[in-house]
């Protein structure tokens, strides 16, 4: 099972989108195709993606062209029935890969635009541009656009055990990689470094990536590391984690396959969290 949200056949056309004359042909074609998000999910039918074009909605946001030179947008409904949530749409691989990368392009680009109403600058209301990757302020001139926050999540060894935490919000039994926000001025090593620090009081060497996810709740950049403790004991933010441990090889592999004694597991396999704990076992 790959990870959920990383295939996305589009070709975004950044230099096209913003000719208006362009990006309207593309919308008033019969074959376009239109997805719809409300909130966290998609609308569905039959179990297949709703993506018939109604040129008459707006506004509507461009994802691209796909291998037929066939144009995907997106656009904001309210809830209905027959929406499916991102998350159980990924864990039941109810739909093609691809298609779950353009629900995440989609749904993070839609939700940045419910946030995005007013200009931070002199509280104009912001108008649409771009096909939907900028936002205009007619008053002031500034420019907006969509942001993406990255976030380092690591998997940490220490002599054959890996280091795995939990917070209180989750489901029982499980158990995952330590993770944060990178911040301002900082590398995403330094960040990895810190934040496995911060929330456990082991300190990290050496770190190498592995992979990145994206992860459209709300909108992050998920960049996957491992790293080798330089450190061993552990002394818990309580604030952040409600345990953390080690584990052995051999119970990570029991918590990846779901067969631990104790009912622990890792993250869901749609996760970069999960990959992560599979490339540690093997390095």
């Amino acid at each position: 099972m790959p990870l959920a949200y990383v295939l996305n056949p589009l070709d975004r056309r950044a230099n096209d989108r913003t000719n208006a004359g362009w990006l309207s042909e593309q919308r008033k074609r019969a074959d376009a195709r239109l997805v719809r998000i409300a909130g966290d999910a998609a609308l569905l039918k039959d179990g297949a993606l709703v993506t018939a074009n109604d040129a008459s909605i707006e506004p509507t946001v461009f994802l691209g062209l796909d291998a037929d030179a066939t144009p995907w947008f997106a656009c904001r409904i309210e809830p209905e029935d027959g929406l499916r949530d991102l998350r159980s749409l990924a864990m039941e691989e109810a739909l093609p890969a691809e298609q779950l990368g353009m629900l995440a392009q989609a749904r993070s680009l839609l939700q940045w635009h419910e946030r995005r109403t007013y200009c931070s600058n002199c509280a104009a209301k912001l108008e649409m541009a771009d096909a939907g990757y900028r936002r205009r302020c007619p008053g002031c001139g500034m420019d907006h656009f969509p942001r993406t926050d990255p976030v380092a999540i690591m998997v940490v060894r220490h002599q054959g055990n890996i280091l795995l935490g939990r917070q209180s919000s989750w489901k029982p039994g499980m158990y995952s990689a330590l993770a944060g926000f990178v911040e301002p001025g900082e590398t995403i090593e330094d960040a990895a470094r810190r934040e496995v620090f911060e929330e456990s009081g082991v300190r990290v060497g050496a770190v190498r990536y592995v992979t990145s996810q994206p992860w459209p709740f709300l909108s992050n950049l998920m960049i996957g590391l491992i790293g080798d403790a330089v450190s061993a004991e552990i002394t818990i933010d309580r604030n952040e984690l409600e345990d953390a441990r080690w584990f052995s090889a051999e119970e990570a592999l029991m918590m990846i396959e779901r067969r631990h004694p104790e009912g622990l597991y890792a993250a869901n396999p749609y996760a970069i969290a999960h990959e992560l704990v599979k490339v540690a076992l093997k390095a």
